[in-house]
């Protein structure tokens, strides 16, 4: 059995100079062994439209996120909080990820999942998290519990872009190697299934 964690990650936010997207690199850098974080952008899918879907198929965009999923072991999602919520851009791409293409697939199905979130206000995203929660119960993702990393009056724990708050990055650190845990765990439990 394979000890290697392959991670997407992904941030709810287009802004070039994202908190979250922060987090995701600080992610990048607090990585356990044997472990890698590939990190995409939301920004080239398109809206989702069910009638561009029957007619066309998957947008390119669409399609390279999706195989980008399929790909990973694990799903590290970072994300602002919008009205209380998570924002229309993550959310528009987790429509478009649930979705089944020609061959049945479901590529967020069965995915170990972390969540990050960092905002300026005073609750680090808990809201915004806690609605990804419940997407993941329908799409059949699979969150880790602990640690939460929840990164309240961010502004002031970013310099250019970098996450320097050190009791950040090591929330950071642990819920990134609870993740690579988690799934390892998972996998363990699919690989004693299968052989009896």
């Amino acid at each position: 059995m394979t000890t290697s964690v392959h991670i997407l990650g992904f941030s709810g936010s287009l802004r070039q100079k994202s908190l979250n997207t922060g987090l995701l690199h600080a992610a990048s850098e607090l990585l356990p062994a044997k472990t890698t974080l590939e990190i995409v952008h939301l920004g080239e899918i398109p809206l989702y439209d069910q009638d561009l879907l029957d007619a066309q198929g998957f947008p390119a965009a669409v399609e390279h996120f999706r195989q980008r999923i399929l790909a990973a072991d694990a799903l590290l999602i970072a994300t602002p909080e919008y009205n209380y919520s998570i924002t229309g851009v993550l959310k528009n791409a987790i429509d478009w990820a649930s979705r089944p293409g020609p061959d049945k697939k479901l590529p967020l199905d069965d995915k170990p999942l972390g969540i990050m979130g960092a905002s300026p206000g005073l609750y680090g995203t808990a809201r915004a998290q806690y609605h990804l929660r419940q997407i993941a119960v329908f799409t059949n993702m699979h969150p880790i519990n602990k640690p939460e990393v929840m990164v309240p009056q961010a502004m002031q724990k970013f310099s250019d872009g970098r996450l320097t708050d050190e009791q950040s990055r090591e929330f950071v650190r642990q819920h990134v190697a609870e993740l690579v845990q988690w799934t390892l765990r998972l996998r363990g439990t699919a690989d004693r299934q299968i052989g009896g």
